[in-house]
């Protein structure tokens, strides 16, 4: 008989959890997934796929517009809220579908239910116990809201995307990704939106470049963007509708109030703590460069263990853990270079590094930029722009950083990873032959660098 009943139990069926799960039972291990919420984790439910079919839904008003100039006559169009809130749910109960069978065809026992850790080698769920060999924490993270007054009338992106009703007067606050987007959502749908964020510009880490230059074109979406701006206090008015207090005195009326102000690790009631685990300041569990904790049988990957906190990372580390139970060998992950997309209006893609990290290293950099007007909208009108960068090491010719500003950033982004994780050098750029008319042949016609 053996000593344990699993080989593995995964808490936690996000991204992370199911690769590593299916993978370890693709291997012959004996392996259980406990979830207590939902298949697919906040990726699949309240994240990367809602988000982007929000996206989707919220440019079609302008794309509406634009395509006046293209001939199409239209009397107008009217947004129904119901319509898209339950074809979003529609989808994603599909896909929660779809994440059950892969781990049910994959031989793997799926435990609904939260789960604790008793001891290093046993799981507890809704009353029964469970043993393991390893234990592997996927948990993910959650929705953090500051300890302001009137916060229990506050959603997060947990909740919007379930909402009665769709709201006319919008506030989010934040200034990270998910705030950018859900500004560029909310207003694309018709509600008058609101960016509140506390300091003097958003997407902190971003190429300043970038960040500027986003500024100016959600401007022109209609949004008003409130910098070095802290709410005080939320109080809720006899209508429903939301005051919103600032600390300079200010206030503002609104229907609803978004708070998208960053995610904390979501350990509480896991039971780390009471076996040993340590965790840092932030609440994310430390793990070595084979995700396993401070406790020998206790591993973790996934957004619950920290920075970056992006899908296919936790992918990548979900088939580098499992690769490493089979071979031995320290599991290899590669974290320079890895692109990702902000789904603003107009899209953000980046790769590498930003002018001010690479020259905050020390790098001597050459830096190529082109700003100009996308071709739909020669004839549309529209005044959204595009901006393509380049930052280039001057002492090797190599291209460290791409970004990008503009209509399927993320699309041309990936292409440009591949290049960057290739060695590519401005050289190679220069040689490769554009696809016109596109806006990515830019990247490889930028002949003149900045302040030449």
């Amino acid at each position: 008989m053996a000593e344990y009943e699993f080989d593995l139990f995964v808490i936690g069926a996000g991204s992370g959890g199911v690769r590593a799960a299916r993978m370890a039972a693709s291997q012959g291990m004996r392996v259980a997934v406990a979830e207590d919420r939902y298949m697919g984790g906040t990726c699949v439910n309240v994240g990367c796929v809602p988000k982007k079919l929000f996206v989707y839904a919220s440019g079609y008003s302008e794309n509406f517009d634009d395509a006046r100039a293209y001939g199409w006559k239209n009397s107008g169009a009217n947004f129904d809220w119901p319509t898209l809130r339950d074809n979003n749910a529609k989808e994603i109960s599909r896909l929660n579908g779809i994440y059950r069978n892969l781990l049910n065809n994959s031989g793997v026992t799926v435990i609904d239910g939260r789960a604790s850790i008793a001891d290093p080698h046993r799981v507890v769920v809704d009353g029964r116990d469970y043993t393991a060999e390893r234990i592997l924490v996927a948990t993910g993270g959650w929705p953090f809201i500051p300890e302001i007054p009137g916060r229990e009338f506050v959603l997060t992106s947990n909740e919007v995307f379930s909402m009665e009703a769709f709201p006319k007067r919008v506030l989010v606050v934040g200034g990270g990704y998910i705030a950018v987007e859900f500004a560029g959502i909310f207003a694309g749908l018709g509600a008058d939106t609101h960016l509140s964020y506390r300091r003097d510009l958003f997407l902190r880490g971003f190429d300043r470049d970038i960040r500027n230059f986003v500024r100016d074109e959600v401007v022109k979406k209609g949004i008003d963007l409130k910098f070095n701006h802290q709410v005080k206090a939320i109080e809720k008015l006899q209508d429903g509708s939301l005051l919103v207090h600032d600390e300079d005195g200010s206030s503002l009326n609104v229907d609803t109030v978004l708070y998208a102000t960053g995610r904390k690790a979501n350990t509480v009631g896991l039971g780390l703590e009471q076996q040993g685990v340590v965790l840092h300041k932030d609440g994310t569990i430390s793990v070595d460069d084979n995700f396993r904790t401070n406790v020998h049988s206790i591993y973790a990957l996934g957004d619950v263990t920290g920075e970056p906190q992006l899908t296919p990372v936790a992918l990548a580390e979900a088939m580098a853990l499992v690769k490493h139970w089979r071979t031995g060998n320290t599991a290899e992950i590669d974290y320079n270079n890895i692109p990702t997309a902000v789904f603003c209006q107009p899209n953000i893609g980046t790769v590498g590094l930003s002018e001010e990290e690479a020259r905050d290293s020390g790098i001597s950099v050459t830096v190529f930029k082109s700003e100009f007007r996308p071709m739909r909208h020669t004839v549309s009108g529209n005044t959204e722009r595009t901006l393509m960068k380049l930052v280039v090491d001057s002492s090797t010719d190599k291209v460290i950083g791409v970004h990008m500003v503009g209509d399927d950033a993320g699309e041309i982004i990936q292409g440009m990873a591949i290049a960057l994780k290739a060695g590519a050098t401005k050289k190679t750029f220069d040689e490769t032959i554009g696809i016109h008319p596109t806006a990515a042949e830019e990247f490889v016609t930028m002949r003149a660098p900045v302040g030449s």
